[in-house]
């Protein structure tokens, strides 16, 4: 039997009698306090004390002083139990009428679940063990006005937990974990990249032309310079402008913006790392990368064995190595090699998979450029196990270094997890007027249709005829990577603030 849920008037309801309750306590002086810090955190207290028997804790007196939001009050009569959550766990605090006094005894049954507390006492453990804090003086520091979710459903809305992330980390643990595991990853990345010799910069989000991928910019206006600018879709072309300027080796975590879908894959804002590492090719990029992704979820996560959505992830393994052409032949064993050389079939089968082959990116594709479309369509999805798809024809990789020995095909890979792109990076072209040729094609494209085309950069063209060395560079989608180390299925499940339609 399903218990029922609180109304919209009696939330109101509820709002009203907190409201006349802060009303009150703002004649007895400062409502809001701001003169208590905790010396204790309620986990600290749990490391420390929880092993300790109930008698050794009774002799010994420990002193402690807690604050934090007030989950669950049991009040019995002359004595009452309150649970205290603060950033790091949970606490029992027990208070009685005898150590508080009258006057502030009665205060506390009046406060209510979601204000936030403040807790002085002793360490101490209940009959039935469980480590608690005797209180010998309790405030109020914050009144909570909104009444939390019934503590045994939390938010069952799932849009409604993203909307009000506040009130879903409150009531969730879960939801506390993923982005306290976050938090790990992005500072084992960084550990990992500086103990590397990369240096972390900082380039514009504002961009006067959008580069450094195939995407759809957001738009903007700055009113001083009268200009069109541009949210940035990728760091790309500013970082290597570094390693021209003579850092050898730069990255940075960062946000990027694109005018795109919204998917459990998508968010329109999203965070990247990109780095460049002057002197290193793309072979030396996939060692780099599985070894910065095995090691991010080991910080993490404890392990490098996962599992993600009920399946087992071992990013302990070797990473697979995969062309185009070969992980079609893997996942979808009924083509043949000759088939997938043939222009024209490629073709049927990508439009008899359901893609558009009359896409601006399409209507005019080669072999190679159809043969990416169809392994979208039929074995990305199928890439569980960590596979870096490599060798990328030249026309859907305008800034990669061609081979010198396979003319069309770039040194270029795209790295796929539980059948998702998760790194994308390539020995970098440095032939300043091969890079004019190719802007200038994707300035083609983009009047042909192709919104996602690039812009051609003049100044990064200026740049590259100052001299980049042979440098290998890399982008890492940081939201997915947290996907995978969380076992969480939607990228809005990894982002504290995702984007949502307006909520009227």
């Amino acid at each position: 039997m399903t218990e029922p849920q609180i109304t919209q008037d009696d939330e109101n309801r509820l709002i009203a009698e907190r409201r006349a309750k802060l009303a009150a306590l703002r004649t007895q002086g400062v409502a809001f306090p701001n003169d208590f810090v905790p010396a204790n955190r309620a986990q600290a207290l749990h490391d420390a004390y929880d092993d300790q028997d109930q008698e050794s804790l009774a002799a010994a007196a420990h002193p402690a002083s807690v604050a934090g939001r007030m989950m669950l009050k049991r009040v019995m009569g002359k004595a009452s139990f309150a649970t205290l959550q603060d950033g790091s766990g949970r606490i029992q605090i027990y208070l009685d009428r005898g150590s508080l006094g009258e006057e502030h005894y009665a205060a506390f049954k009046q406060w209510d679940i979601g204000d936030i507390i403040a807790v002085t006492g002793t360490v101490f453990k209940t009959n039935k063990g469980e480590l608690s804090v005797h209180a010998s003086s309790a405030r109020m520091l914050t009144k909570s006005l909104r009444p939390l979710p019934d503590k045994f459903h939390g938010i069952a809305d799932q849009e409604l937990r993203y909307r009000q992330r506040y009130v879903d980390l409150i009531m969730t643990e879960q939801t506390r974990r993923t982005f306290m595991a976050r938090s790990k990853a992005v500072t084992a990345i960084r550990d990992t990249m500086t103990e590397a010799g990369f240096l972390e910069v900082e380039t514009p989000m504002l961009h006067p032309i959008p580069g450094g991928a195939a995407a759809k910019p957001f738009k903007t206006h700055h009113n001083a310079l009268d200009m069109e600018m541009f949210l940035r879709i990728a760091p790309e072309l500013y970082l290597k402008r570094l390693i021209v300027g003579g850092f050898d080796r730069v990255f940075e975590i960062n946000r990027n913006f694109r005018n795109e879908g919204v998917s459990p894959r998508h968010n329109p804002e999203f965070t990247m790392m990109e780095f460049y590492a002057a002197y290193a090719d793309y072979r030396w990029l996939m060692d780099f990368t599985e070894s910065l992704i095995r090691r991010t979820a080991e910080r993490a996560a404890g392990t490098a064995c996962l599992a993600y959505q009920g399946r087992e992830l071992d990013l302990s393994q070797p990473f697979d190595r995969l062309t185009i052409v070969q992980a079609i032949l893997r996942h979808v064993p009924q083509y043949t090699e000759d088939q997938l050389n043939d222009v024209e079939f490629v073709r049927g089968e990508v439009r008899r998979h359901g893609g558009d082959i009359n896409a601006p990116n399409l209507v005019n594709a080669g072999l190679g450029a159809l043969q990416l479309a169809l392994f979208e369509e039929t074995a990305e999805s199928k890439l569980w196990h960590p596979t870096f798809i490599i060798d990328y024809p030249v026309e859907v990789s305008p800034l990669a270094r061609e081979s010198d020995s396979r003319p069309g095909i770039t040194e270029r890979f795209e790295l796929f997890i539980t059948g998702r792109e998760i790194a994308n990076g390539f020995s970098e072209l440095n032939d300043p007027e091969d890079q004019a040729a190719r802007f200038a094609a994707q300035v083609k494209a983009k009047d042909a249709g192709d919104e996602e085309a690039m812009y051609y950069d003049a100044d990064y063209i200026r740049a590259l005829e100052y001299g980049l060395p042979p440098t290998g560079g890399c982008g890492i989608g940081i939201d997915r990577l947290v996907m995978l180390i969380t076992d969480s299925p939607s990228i809005r499940d990894v982002i504290l603030f995702p984007h949502l339609r307006k909520e009227d």
